[in-house]
C-alpha cells in the first residue's frame, strides 16, 4: 500500500488491529447472526447462527505477528484459512480503511428472523374410478385454512384426466389460494397420496416458496399416470378411494435484525395509495380519457385503466376510434356498475360489491379484472340459496367463473330436490340443457356406490 495515502481516523474503534507486514488469512465469521438474505430470495425457514459459534472470533492470522498492535492470538482461534478474500467479500460487508499505518476491518452483519405457519389437509375422494369428469374439468375440495382465525383460505383442484392435451394421461394437482387478506403469500406446498396404510407414497413437493393471490393457484399438471394409479396392485385406491394429503408451509412474516446495537429505526408513514387514487377518481383532475355511458360520463386517466385492465390497454394502444377521440362509449353496463368498477381499478376495493355482484362479475370478465372476478364469485357463493341457485350457474358458465360454477353445482346437488322445484331450475331445462347434464353428473359421481369385482357364475351340472 501507498503510506502516503494513509490517513489517520482517530474516533473510529478498531475491531482488530493488525501490522501491515502480517498478511491477514480471512476466517468465515462466527458471531449471533448470519449474513442478510438477499430480498429476491424466497424465505422458506427461520434464518439462525452456525452452530458451534462461540461469538468472539472475527478474524484469523496464519502466521506470527510481532511489532505493535493488539496480540492477536486473543482474537483468533484458528489458523487455518476456509475462504478467499473474493468469498469474504460476497459473505460479508467489509468497510476497510488506514489508521497509523495498520489495516482496519470493521465488520457489521445482519440476519432475517422468518415466521412459517405450517399446516396439512387430507382430502378423500369416493368412487374415484367412477368420476366423469372430461379432459380439462375439475374436482375442488372444501376450503382449509391453518386455524379458525386465518384470514387466508385454500382448497385443493383435481383434474382427473389431466388439464390439457399434454397431461390428458395424468392426474393434475393444484393448490388454490381461495381468499386472502394480503396482496399476496408464498407458500411452499408438497402433495401426497395415502395408501391403504396410510402411509404417503408418490410425493410431490415445490422446490421454492411461489407467490400466491387471490385466486392463483400452484401445482403439478403431470402429478401422477392415471394408469398406474387406478391399478389396484399399487394399492393407492383402497376401496375406490383416493386419499390426497397436503403439506403447506406460509411465510407468515419476517423481521430483519442487525448486529449493531445502535440501529436507527425510522417511522414509516402508512401507505395511503388506494385513498390518495381514489380522491384523484373523485376529482377527476389531470384526467385524459372520457368514458360515457347512459348518459352520464366518468373524467378518467388512460395510464392508471392501461395498468389494471389489459382490455382498456388494448384499446388505447392500438389505432382504435377510442384512442384518437379520447371518448369511449359503453353501452352493456350500467353507469352504477361501471362506477363500482372504475373505483376498483382505482383503490383495489368494491364497497358496494354485494349490491351489484352478478352484474360487476360480467363487467369484471369482460374488462378481464381477475381479482374483481374472483371477489364476485365469493359474494355470490355466499349467498346463494334455492331460489338463486340456477341462475347463478348459468351466471357463472357464461363468463368462465369455475370457482363459483363448482359450488354451485355443489350446493345444487346438496338440496337436488328443492332447487328443482323452482321456476329457475325449469327454465335452465329448455335453454341451458348442457348445465343439468353437468349437475346430474356431478350427482351421480358423488352418490354411486363402490361396485366389487364380479362374482364367478356357478356352473349348473
Amino acid at each position: 500500500m501507498n503510506e502516503k495515502s494513509l490517513e489517520t481516523a482517530s474516533t473510529t474503534t478498531p475491531v482488530a488491529v493488525i501490522p501491515p507486514r502480517c498478511p491477514i488469512t480471512p476466517q468465515t465469521i462466527r458471531s449471533t447472526t448470519t449474513i442478510p438474505t438477499t430480498p429476491s430470495e424466497p424465505i422458506l425457514e427461520t434464518t439462525t447462527s452456525a452452530p458451534g459459534s462461540d461469538h468472539r472470533s472475527l478474524l484469523g492470522c496464519s502466521c506470527s505477528c510481532s511489532g505493535g498492535g493488539s496480540n492477536l492470538s486473543e482474537l483468533a482461534t484458528s489458523t487455518t484459512p476456509t475462504t478467499t478474500d473474493d468469498d469474504l467479500e460476497e459473505r460479508k460487508y467489509i468497510f476497510k480503511m488506514k489508521l497509523n499505518y495498520y489495516n482496519i476491518y470493521l465488520v457489521t452483519t445482519s440476519y432475517r428472523k422468518v415466521k412459517v405457519v405450517k399446516f396439512s389437509y387430507m382430502w378423500t375422494i369416493n368412487n374415484f374410478s367412477f368420476c366423469r369428469e372430461e379432459m380439462g374439468e375439475v374436482l375442488k375440495s372444501s376450503t382449509f385454512s391453518a386455524g379458525a382465525n386465518d384470514k387466508l383460505k385454500w382448497c385443493l383442484r383435481v383434474n382427473p384426466k389431466g388439464l390439457d392435451e399434454e397431461s390428458k394421461d395424468y392426474l393434475s394437482l393444484y393448490l388454490l389460494l381461495v381468499s386472502c387478506n394480503k396482496s399476496e403469500v408464498r407458500a411452499k406446498f408438497k402433495f401426497s397420496i395415502l395408501n391403504a396404510k396410510r402411509e404417503e407414497t408418490k410425493a410431490m413437493e415445490s422446490q421454492r416458496a411461489y407467490r400466491f393471490v387471490q385466486g392463483k393457484d400452484w401445482g403439478f399438471k403431470k402429478f401422477i399416470r392415471r394408469d398406474f394409479l387406478l391399478d389396484e396392485a399399487n394399492g393407492l385406491l383402497p376401496e375406490d378411494k383416493l386419499t390426497i394429503f397436503c403439506e403447506v408451509s406460509v411465510v407468515a412474516d419476517s423481521v430483519n435484525i442487525s448486529g449493531q446495537s445502535n440501529i436507527i429505526q425510522f417511522k414509516v408513514p402508512e401507505c395511503k395509495l388506494s385513498e390518495d387514487l381514489g380522491l384523484l377518481f373523485d376529482s377527476e383532475k389531470f384526467s385524459d380519457v372520457t368514458l360515457a355511458v347512459g348518459g352520464r360520463e366518468f373524467q378518467v386517466h388512460k395510464a392508471i385503466l392501461a395498468a389494471r385492465s389489459p382490455v382498456f390497454a388494448a384499446m388505447f394502444e392500438h389505432e382504435m376510434e377510442e384512442r384518437k377521440q379520447n371518448r369511449v362509449a359503453i353501452t352493456d353496463v350500467d353507469h352504477e356498475v361501471l362506477k363500482e368498477m372504475l373505483r376498483f381499478i382505482y383503490t383495489g376495493k368494491a364497497p358496494n360489491l354485494d349490491k351489484m355482484a352478478d352484474d360487476l362479475l360480467a363487467a369484471a370478465d369482460k374488462y378481464a379484472l381477475e381479482k374483481l372476478k374472483v371477489m364476485c364469485e365469493e359474494a355470490l357463493c355466499v349467498n346463494l340459496s334455492v331460489e338463486t341457485a340456477a341462475e347463478t350457474l348459468i351466471l357463472a358458465d357464461l363468463h368462465s367463473a369455475d370457482q363459483l360454477k363448482a359450488q354451485t353445482i355443489d350446493f345444487i346437488n346438496t338440496h337436488a330436490t328443492d332447487v328443482m322445484e323452482t321456476v329457475g331450475w325449469k327454465n335452465m331445462v329448455t335453454t341451458h340443457p348442457h348445465l343439468i347434464n353437468e349437475a346430474f353428473r356431478a350427482l351421480a359421481t358423488q352418490q354411486i356406490p363402490p361396485i366389487g369385482p364380479p362374482r364367478k357364475r356357478v356352473k349348473m351340472s
